[in-house]
């Protein structure tokens, strides 16, 4: 694995790249950066497989210049001093972290799972969910990516007008009438999308706030979207969907 090593330490970075050479032959270090801003042009020219990032560097925080890349077909493990900092990066299990000093042990461990992850087409959807729910997404740019059957899909947040579950799939439909369906259940795809403006009214539907045109009242009430569509809103959800309304 090709891998590139950022942290603005410049005797961390130095001290990983040889516990990088002493313990995982099957990385190679093509690069390191103490500056975030070259970092992010280390990543788009050299393109690795690996990207060891710290959390806190003045400037730009690791989560801040991976929302920068527009391709993230790589794996990245943080290191980071900061286990507040190393708990929030793995809450949606998107990614490893290692905590500073790192050991021998755990730098093997991260690689091999680096390695597994690799062979797979889900990191990069996990990835995007995890920047989303800290505010660093695609989100703040106006577009989310969907796996699809033929691949990535990108489509514009405004332009979904909701989300209904089928089973391990889900089913969202945009504006201009057409539906995505995405190998993703509803709840990994509403950790997707900004809770202060997609809510779960069902346990089959997520709604965009701003695309009803109508509340019916009932025991849990009917949604008219813009679209045309009904949405039943159920009992359960009621009251937190009109507090979100």
């Amino acid at each position: 694995m090709k891998a590139i090593i950022i942290d603005d330490e410049q005797h961390c970075s130095e001290s990983l790249r040889l516990l990088i050479e002493q313990e995982t032959p099957q990385v190679e270090v093509l690069a390191e950066a103490n500056d975030p801003f070259q970092g992010l042009g280390l990543v788009t020219a050299h393109q690795p497989d690996l990207l060891f990032l710290d959390v806190e560097m003045p400037h730009m925080s690791g989560f801040e210049l991976l929302a920068q890349l527009k391709d993230l077909s790589f794996e990245t493990i943080f290191t980071t001093a900061y286990d507040e900092f190393a708990v929030k990066a793995f809450k949606y299990n998107a990614i490893d972290y290692l905590l500073k000093p790192i050991s021998e042990e755990e730098l093997s461990q991260a690689v091999n799972k680096a390695g597994q992850k690799l062979k797979s087409d889900d990191y990069q959807f996990k990835f995007h969910a995890m920047l989303n729910q800290m505010g660093h997404g695609k989100e703040s740019e106006g577009k989310i990516s969907l796996p699809t059957m033929e691949g990535l899909e990108f489509v514009k947040v405004q332009d979904i007008i909701r989300c209904q579950s089928d089973s391990n799939y889900t089913e969202l439909t945009l504006g201009s009438g057409r539906k995505v369906v995405v190998s993703k259940t509803l709840k990994e795809i509403q950790e997707l999308l900004p809770d202060r403006t997609f809510v779960r009214v069902h346990h089959s539907h997520v709604i965009n706030l701003n695309h009803i045109t109508r509340y019916q009242r009932g025991a849990g009430g009917v949604l008219i979207m813009d679209n045309g569509d009904h949405v039943n809103v159920s009992r359960s959800r009621k009251e937190a969907f009109l507090r979100s309304l």
